[in-house]
């Protein structure tokens, strides 16, 4: 998959550095993986949140952050659309953002 953009995780980390290695983690396998379908995400990601609109929310860090996309399954791209803790997750709506 081609994750867009680095940036906004490292933008990320560089705040919240307990965040950087299991972020980068989740980077390196969403980069090596052939995403078709939410089920594709549910099998390596069982407590992702699949949501309408092909959004996904991750959970990273034991859920002390959470990582929200939008995938494009037919070009195979991944839109990071939000990163933030568990309490700014709370504050948005993840099906809009």
């Amino acid at each position: 998959m081609r994750i867009i953009s680095r940036k906004t995780l490292r933008d990320f980390y560089e705040k919240h550095s307990d965040s950087k290695a299991p972020l980068e983690a989740w980077f390196h396998e969403a980069v090596a993986a052939k995403w078709t379908s939410p089920t594709d995400i549910k099998l390596r990601y069982p407590s992702a949140d699949v949501l309408p609109g092909n959004r996904v929310v991750f959970n990273i860090k034991g859920n002390s952050y959470r990582v929200i996309v939008k995938i494009h399954y037919n070009t195979s791209i991944v839109f990071i659309r939000h990163i933030g803790t568990h309490a700014d997750y709370d504050k948005i709506d993840a099906e809009s953002i």
